[in-house]
C-alpha cells in the first residue's frame, strides 16, 4: 500500500465530516491516513493494525462521507450501498451502535451548518434478527447492512434479499482474520464473489 502524510482527514472528505473528525480527535491514525486515500479512490484495500487504532472508522469514513453528500443533496435512494460483514453478531451490534453515534452527530452537525439532510439508516440482519424485521429492510433497504457471514449467503440465496444487495457500492469485511483458514471463511470468499 503506498505511504501518505495526511494530518487531518484530507480534503476529498466533505468540510462538515472533516470538521466532525476534528473535533473528535487530533489527528488520523497511521491506520486511517495510509487507507482513506486508497479508499476513496475505490482501491480494495486491507487494514491490519492493532486494537484500537481507528480500523472501523478508517474503514467506514469514506462510505459515511459518500452517504453525507447523497444526503445533502436529497439524492439519497432507498438501497444499501454499503454491506459490514462480522464472523461475530455481538460484534455486528457493537459496530450498528459504534456506526450510529457517529451518523448522528455527522447528520446534527450538517443541519447546524444549515442543510437539511435525510437521515441514513443502519441495519443489523443476523440469525436472530426479527422476520418483522427482515420484512421492513425488504420494504426500505437499510443504506449501511451489518451482517454476518451466514446471513450474507442467506440473503444472496433469496430472490428478494437478493435485490437489495444489487447496488452495494461497499463491502468491509471485520475479523476476517478469525475465519480465514476454516469452512465459515470458505463460504465467506464464495459469497463475496457473488
Amino acid at each position: 500500500m503506498r505511504a501518505y502524510n495526511v494530518g487531518m482527514p484530507a480534503d476529498f472528505f466533505h468540510p462538515i465530516v472533516r470538521e466532525w473528525f476534528a473535533e473528535r480527535f487530533d489527528a488520523p491514525s497511521d491506520a486511517q491516513a495510509a487507507s482513506w486515500p486508497a479508499i476513496v479512490a475505490g482501491e480494495n484495500v486491507l487494514v491490519a493494525a492493532p486494537t484500537g487504532s481507528g480500523k472501523t472508522l478508517a474503514a467506514f469514513l469514506a462510505s459515511i462521507d459518500s452517504l453525507l453528500r447523497q444526503a445533502i443533496d436529497h439524492k439519497l435512494p432507498d438501497e444499501t450501498q454499503v454491506i459490514y460483514v462480522s464472523p461475530l453478531k455481538a460484534l455486528s451490534n457493537d459496530i450498528r451502535r459504534n456506526l450510529q453515534v457517529p451518523l448522528d452527530e455527522i447528520h446534527h452537525a450538517a443541519v447546524a451548518a444549515g442543510a437539511d439532510p435525510q437521515k441514513v439508516r443502519v441495519s443489523v440482519r443476523t440469525g436472530d434478527t426479527p422476520s418483522s424485521e427482515r420484512q421492513k429492510m425488504l420494504r426500505k433497504p437499510p443504506h449501511i447492512l451489518v451482517t454476518t457471514p451466514e446471513s450474507l449467503y442467506l440473503l444472496l440465496t433469496s430472490e428478494k434479499s437478493r435485490e437489495i444487495l444489487r447496488n452495494a457500492r461497499t463491502v468491509i469485511v471485520d475479523e476476517i482474520h478469525a475465519i480465514a483458514r476454516d469452512k465459515r471463511g470458505s463460504h465467506l470468499s464464495l459469497s463475496l464473489n457473488r
